[in-house]
């Protein structure tokens, strides 16, 4: 069965709110953060209902919780076909858990070591590195990207590895300009060189399938209100590095992965939200997936179908996108434009247009209930190496999108 945007619609009650005008939005601004199905709202709210308690008690509430926190672990295990649930750390946010993962080693590093970065990433994947090679007395190399279609420079990244390597950090795609990079690829460059490969996949995540065995990193991270989750952080690693690595913890704290790195009580309510999302997924593979990926099995292929049919769905309205975008005299694509192409892209489009900065196109396109994203986006790297000082407008597709959404975006930017 193909996938249906018209069914997921009817699951996400934000949709069919109607704008202070009484027009109902059109959301584009997905890769800042997506709308919730019902199902996670009524999770949520449900926690407070049935299981609100702390960990480890005695009684049936907090016994609940204990119950809920297992399964969440196994689900986004799955979602990312970790080895084991203790592989999965969550955290209020991607940034917050890759501060204290270069906190912690940090302490393993020495004057000299080098820590490989890219023009191309989000600044949560730099900043943190950057912080601990000034207090360490490291050396960053960074990785070139090219210009013509915002794609890594494999070359610049081979010049940049040495056997003083010890850190090569690398998004899998760009939250500006859309590009997936070869991060089975890069991990196996950064092994040879005895470094390990931390992976930055939340704008990944909403739209490939994530298998942290086959791209064989260290470490990797998203973001749960990225694939329509609430605002939760997700870092994988693994097992043994969480075990060893040292960690900044309260001393009755479990030290035993994945415990040692979730300072303090969580939002265990936004936890039993990700459970719901993550069945969401798992939905949509029995629904709509129909590819043959004999590597999975039970939940993992549920998910891996749901993913893959998802993609396929958004590439499609990828297609019209920058087809139409590319029609418009005067306006310019950041990234790859060719379909045969679109294999390496998510669909997360950067552009400008004559006569208007970004921030303009943004609010009028607002003034229309058209959601999309203008400046930055916090990607610094990839807006200097473009010269893009006053940044981009982004567009982000969705699994909720719609072609006559397209076409709308299409025909109040022709207008301009």
């Amino acid at each position: 069965m193909g996938f249906h945007a018209n069914f997921i619609r009817e699951l996400f009650p934000s949709l069919r709110a109607s704008a202070p005008d009484a027009r109902q939005p059109i959301f584009l601004d997905n890769p800042a953060g997506t709308q919730v199905p019902q199902s996670v709202i009524d999770a949520v709210c449900g926690y407070y209902r049935t299981m609100n308690a702390n960990s480890g008690g005695f009684f049936h509430t907090s016994r609940r919780n204990d119950e809920m926190v297992d399964q969440v672990r196994q689900k986004m295990a799955d979602f990312l076909n970790a080895a084991s649930p203790s592989e999965i750390v969550i955290g209020p946010n991607m940034t917050t858990l890759n501060f204290a993962l270069s906190r912690a080693i940090a302490t393993t590093l020495k004057a000299g070591d080098e820590i490989v970065l890219t023009r191309m990433d989000h600044d949560a994947n730099v900043s943190p590195w950057i912080s601990i090679a000034e207090q360490r007395d490291c050396c960053i190399r960074w990785v070139d990207l090219h210009t013509v279609d915002c794609t890594l420079d494999m070359d610049s990244l081979e010049e940049a590895l040495s056997e003083k390597t010890r850190i090569v950090a690398t998004v899998h795609a760009s939250n500006a300009v859309g590009t997936i990079n070869p991060v089975r690829q890069i991990a196996a460059m950064a092994h040879a060189v005895g470094a390990w490969h931390i992976v930055d996949a939340v704008q990944s995540a909403p739209h490939v399938p994530i298998d942290v065995l086959d791209i064989d990193c260290d470490f990797l991270l998203c973001s749960a209100y990225k694939f329509y989750g609430p605002h939760l952080g997700i870092m994988w690693g693994r097992e043994d590095l969480l075990n060893e690595l040292p960690v900044f913890k309260v001393r009755p704290a479990k030290d035993l992965a994945p415990y040692r790195w979730e300072t303090g009580t969580p939002s265990y309510e936004t936890w039993n939200g990700l459970l719901a999302c993550l069945r969401h997924w798992e939905m949509i593979g029995e629904r709509f997936g129909a590819a043959d990926l004999p590597r999975y099995c039970g939940g993992r292929l549920k998910m891996k179908r749901g993913m893959t049919a998802v993609g396929e769905y958004e590439r499609g309205l990828l297609a019209v996108l920058i087809k139409g975008l590319s029609a418009i005299a005067g306006l310019r694509i950041a990234g790859i434009t060719d379909d045969s192409r679109f294999g390496w892209r998510v669909p997360t489009v950067a552009f400008e247009l004559d006569g208007k900065s970004p921030d303009e196109i943004a609010a009028c396109l607002a003034e229309h209930d058209v959601f999309v994203w203008s400046g930055d986006y916090y990607a610094l790297e990839i807006m200097q190496r473009l010269n893009r000082p006053d940044g981009m407008v982004r567009v982000g597709i969705a699994q909720y999108n719609t072609i006559e959404e397209i076409n709308r975006l299409l025909e109040l930017l022709d207008q301009m």
